[in-house]
């Protein structure tokens, strides 16, 4: 079985990381699995066999003028929507051609186009799509948030019938193509059936690779690091930590309410501009900026908790990478995230948007012994082996 997983990147950002661990995950359990991207990471020999380059930038940029005057040249919203009207034809590289499965994953900001979109499903092959966002079955946006349109037809993010058109397109190929989307969160398939009564919709958790994050020595991933060994430490890390929808202005103002001696605590940032990121007076602070997934593992074993106040989210490979390596998480009833965290179990689920309850998250993670329920619930959940058998019956029925 020859299966082509496309994705825009190879590992910048959650989809191209899930796609990227899957592909590993598949070839070893026996299945011939390549990755197509545009966006490449590397070119080291040992991935020229399973990373296959595509295309160019020059769609991005075409998709990027073509909405900006839709959206009151707003730079914010520019990034918010996807319009698939330019992209990358991969229906004629001998890839495609090869493959058995078309596992589509995150293809947006100019990878895969609308025309190339229907072309792929009435190619003849098995078509799977895993669901990273809502993009699939929305209009233009990635997430519906507070959004009651049912058909986009007055979209508050893009003005014109653009996004009522997109999403009427996308819903007519589907009904007539055998496709099937795979959730990484029961919330999100729950919401893509709603969305496509019709559709054969599964849930497949996320796979996390083992050998990778796992637990280690705490005091010896702080020295490492160079981080205080005396101190509670606490983690947020996000792609761009200044993204409102990540939370940050949520996670200060629960460490002002936690009730907790600041002098005890000492906050990790990971991220993106993490020192645009203002922290509440007196807590120790340190910012790693972007670093790579092995210093990452390192990462999480160093710090006490996990803290991910998300407002939007699906399932988050970061609260599967912590917890993975024994690190307890609080994050907000939200998404994909209740599914992950078990309330006092392993971790702490606060109500959504509510500071003063991850406050007492953050209290109550750091008086309870967790780490060892956190690894036993991802072990299994996130266990590559159990994902990639997963995945082969979904391609094989």
């Amino acid at each position: 079985m020859n299966v082509l997983l496309v994705s825009t990147s190879e590992k910048s950002g959650g989809g191209a990381i899930a796609a990227r661990r899957l592909m590993d995950a598949l070839n070893k359990n026996g299945v011939k699995a390549k990755m197509m991207v545009r966006d490449a990471a590397t070119q080291q020999k040992e991935n020229s066999r399973t990373i296959v380059r595509v295309g160019n930038k020059i769609p991005k940029l075409l998709e990027r003028l073509a909405i900006l005057p839709h959206v009151g040249f707003s730079r914010k919203r520019l990034w918010q929507v996807d319009i698939a009207n330019a992209g990358i034809d991969i229906t004629h590289t001998r890839e495609f051609h090869d493959a058995d499965i078309i596992h589509l994953h995150w293809v947006c900001q100019g990878m895969l186009s609308l025309d190339t979109i229907r072309r792929i499903l009435t190619s003849g092959k098995r078509i799977v799509w895993t669901l990273h966002d809502e993009w699939p079955y929305l209009g233009v946006c990635h997430y519906r948030g507070n959004c009651t349109e049912e058909e986009c037809r007055h979209c508050p993010l893009m003005s014109g019938n653009t996004p009522y058109y997109i999403y009427t397109r996308k819903h007519a190929m589907y009904s007539q193509a055998p496709l099937t989307f795979i959730g990484c969160s029961q919330w999100i398939a729950d919401r893509a059936q709603h969305a496509l009564p019709s559709a054969r919709v599964r849930h497949i958790n996320n796979c996390i690779p083992a050998a990778l994050f796992h637990p280690t020595d705490m005091q010896q991933a702080r020295h490492a690091l160079s981080l205080p060994q005396d101190r509670r430490l606490l983690l947020f890390c996000s792609q761009k930590v200044t993204d409102e929808r990540k939370g940050m202005a949520y996670l200060t103002e629960a460490l002002r309410q936690s009730r907790l001696p600041m002098e005890s605590l000492h906050l990790v940032i990971v991220g993106k501009d993490s020192e645009q990121i203002p922290v509440t007076e007196g807590i120790g602070i340190t910012r790693l900026g972007t670093i790579g997934e092995q210093e990452m593992s390192q990462v999480y074993n160093a710090v006490d908790a996990f803290l991910t106040p998300s407002l939007q989210d699906n399932l988050p490979n970061t609260i599967a990478e912590a917890m993975s390596c024994g690190t307890p998480c609080v994050g907000f009833d939200v998404g994909g995230i209740p599914e992950m965290i078990d309330h006092k179990a392993n971790g702490y689920v606060a109500r959504y948007r509510d500071a003063a309850d991850f406050a007492e998250g953050i209290r109550y993670v750091l008086s309870h012994d967790l780490r060892d329920a956190a690894y036993g619930k991802a072990a299994q959940a996130y266990n590559e082996t159990i994902v990639a058998q997963q995945y082969i019956d979904i391609y094989q029925t």
